[in-house]
Formats: structure tokens, C-alpha cells, sequence
């Protein structure tokens, strides 16, 4: 139960799982899969990162509000909150938006930056990182989950 693996319980199920309408913020295939620690504290990847070249459009994986969009220990970092306490987050991104900005499914919040003109503190991974966390009463900074999640459960249908 995928639910219950990430300790998430009915909050994961109601505010991930429910969500149809994600889309992906860039086309590529992932590259490194996410790997959340079960301890906020612990190592792990909080994201999924996916296939990019510097200077692509990276778009909003649903419509929301522009929280944050800014350098986080010298990355660009945009944060979009979408609403029913989901926030989705896409490194590293020179922005094309500014805090308060709304944007809808699919618009550009930015441009995937050149890792190499970043200064040594930048997050230097292959792609998009791409993040989302939902709020959760047990913790104040709420707990992340796997954006692939927010596609929902594919339609399999059988044609004869």
C-alpha cells in the first residue's frame, strides 16, 4: 500500500492521489527517481529528476500561485502552491515569474539553467528536479511525495 509505505495515511490519498490534471513540467524521462527518507533529517532525493537540456521551458505542472522564485544556496528555485496544501518545486530554474504570479496548467515559469555558470553551492544534478509536498498536521514543514504521483492511476482499457 503506497499509502501507507510513505506514512502518509488519508492526507496522501486526498491530497495527491486525488489530484488529476498534473502534467509534466518538462518532456524528458526520469533520470533519478525519488528517494524520500522516512526522517525529515535523513539522506535521501525529496524529488524526481528529469531529462533537460539548459535553457529549455519548464512549465507548471498545474495551475496555483507563485510562493517562491529565487536562489536557495546559490540554485534557482521556483515553488508553486496549487492549492488543498500541495506545493510542487522545480530546480534549477531561472525564472520567468515572480512571487504572486498566478499561472495555470502547463504555462513557462522559467528556463532550466546552466548548472556550470552556478556557483559551487548549486545543485549540480543531470535535469529538472522536480518536488512536491503536501501539508500534514504531523509536521510543520509538511512531507514530501513523489510528483509522479500526481498524474493519478492510468485508465487501462482493453479493446477486443
Amino acid at each position: 500500500d503506497v499509502e501507507r509505505s510513505r506514512g502518509l495515511g488519508d492526507v496522501y490519498k486526498r491530497q495527491a492521489h486525488g489530484r488529476r490534471g498534473h502534467l509534466r513540467p518538462v518532456p524528458g524521462a526520469v533520470v533519478r527517481a525519488v528517494d524520500i527518507p522516512d526522517r525529515p533529517w535523513e539522506q535521501g532525493h525529496r524529488g524526481v529528476d528529469l531529462a533537460a537540456a539548459p535553457g529549455d521551458p519548464v512549465r507548471a505542472s498545474a495551475a496555483g500561485t507563485v510562493v517562491f522564485a529565487g536562489n536557495v544556496a546559490g540554485t534557482p528555485v521556483v515553488s508553486v502552491d496549487h492549492g488543498g496544501g500541495l506545493r510542487t518545486t522545480y530546480e534549477p530554474v531561472v525564472a520567468d515569474v515572480r512571487r504572486g504570479d498566478v499561472v495555470t496548467r502547463g504555462a513557462v515559469i522559467g528556463r532550466l539553467a546552466d548548472v556550470t555558470t552556478l556557483p559551487p553551492t548549486a545543485r549540480r544534478g543531470p535535469g529538472l528536479s522536480w518536488g512536491a509536498r503536501i501539508r500534514d498536521p504531523a509536521s510543520p514543514d509538511g512531507r514530501y511525495i513523489d510528483p509522479m504521483s500526481l498524474f493519478g492511476r492510468p485508465t487501462v482499457r482493453l479493446w477486443a
